[in-house]
């Protein structure tokens, strides 16, 4: 499967079990473990867990298989890794401690005031 249609699966994966503010990062002239880092907001340890599954489940049906996934026990934060496509799924606390996105060259997410994601996927521009 192509690095785009991956990242382009994953993320439906991740809208169809209503992820908040999901982000997703160009990291390819950063790194070259991986193209891109997805990055997305579950409201309970319940969810992130079923975020990560079906991100799993939705990939296998496509024939891809993920390289590892760490974070299960506890599921404050879940990161699965599909080799060219990374998704990190995160309780708001942690995500907000953790700040990836802006070490990784994006903008954390903006507050909000409803409970789920509104507006498009934000795309952050790949690294300079």
């Amino acid at each position: 499967m192509q690095v785009d249609a991956m990242k382009r699966a994953a993320v439906a994966a991740l809208e169809e079990i209503k992820a908040r503010d999901i982000t997703v990062l160009d990291v390819r002239k950063m790194t070259s473990l991986f193209d891109y880092m997805i990055v997305a907001t579950a409201e309970s340890a319940r969810q992130t867990k079923a975020l990560a599954n079906n991100v799993l489940e939705r990939l296998r049906e496509k024939g891809v298989h993920a390289q590892g996934i760490e974070g299960e026990q506890t599921g404050e934060w879940v990161l699965v890794d599909l080799g060219d496509v990374i998704v990190h799924v995160m309780q708001p606390a942690v995500r907000a401690y953790y700040n990836i996105e802006l070490l990784w060259g994006g903008t954390p997410p903006l507050p909000h005031a409803g409970p789920w994601r509104s507006g498009p996927v934000a795309e952050a521009p790949a690294a300079p």
